[in-house]
């Protein structure tokens, strides 16, 4: 008699362990849902979902094809330093040689006005300028800018990473690279600091990365 109590209870006791382990596995997929979702949003917001009157201003990047690039480049004073070392963030990328024109001039203060238009999210934006040549770069620039990173690096590493229309240049353009590492988007020439900065803002508005 006890023996068929206990031969009755067995299988009920599996069942519920099968239940149990059933509920594991859902919850773990819930939690990485979830811890998914910022990521998965942001790119959906970009890439698949376009309402009717809804564009983005600047040229989308295919990640694929530009993968990110291990650069050999160095700070001002010769330590190695790469973008990879501000990945966590949304960086603003721009191209060009030390002797800094006005057009490159007015590329850097366009990147600090962009990332203060970001309020309350500008930290999540770093900002790179990456020199091309051995050019020394002027001291007042420097100080003006003091809270971006500067890298010198070899112009042809750029070239076959960063994508360009025909008959454009690296130094006509702002490039965004997303806290994955991701070249994501590429500003055109001369842009509107409004559809720029709304660009920004509706990436990071949809992403809690970075």
């Amino acid at each position: 008699m006890e023996e068929n109590k206990l031969s009755e209870r067995a299988p009920a006791t599996d069942e519920r362990q099968r239940d149990a382990k059933r509920r594991g596995r859902w919850k773990l997929l819930a939690v990485l849902l979830v811890c998914a979702a910022p990521i998965i949003a942001s790119y959906l917001s970009y890439y698949v979902i376009k309402p009717e009157g809804r564009t983005n201003y600047g040229t989308l990047i295919d990640q694929a094809s530009h993968p990110m690039p291990k650069l050999s480049s160095t700070t001002l004073d010769g330590r190695p330093e790469t973008l990879e070392n501000y990945a966590g963030k949304w960086i603003m990328v721009k191209v060009g040689g030390g002797d800094c024109d006005q057009a490159c001039q007015d590329q850097l203060y366009a990147m600090r006005q962009l990332r203060t238009m970001q309020g309350k999210n500008m930290d999540r934006v770093e900002r790179v300028w990456l020199v091309t040549d051995e050019q020394p770069i002027d001291t007042m620039l420097i100080r003006m800018y003091d809270d971006m990173h500067i890298l010198r690096v070899k112009p042809a590493e750029l070239a076959r990473w960063l994508p360009l229309e025909q008959g454009g240049k690296l130094e006509d353009h702002i490039f965004l690279v997303d806290p994955r590492s991701n070249l994501m988007m590429r500003f055109p020439k001369n842009p509107e600091p409004q559809r720029v900065h709304k660009d920004i803002a509706k990436l990071l508005k949809a992403s809690a990365i970075g």
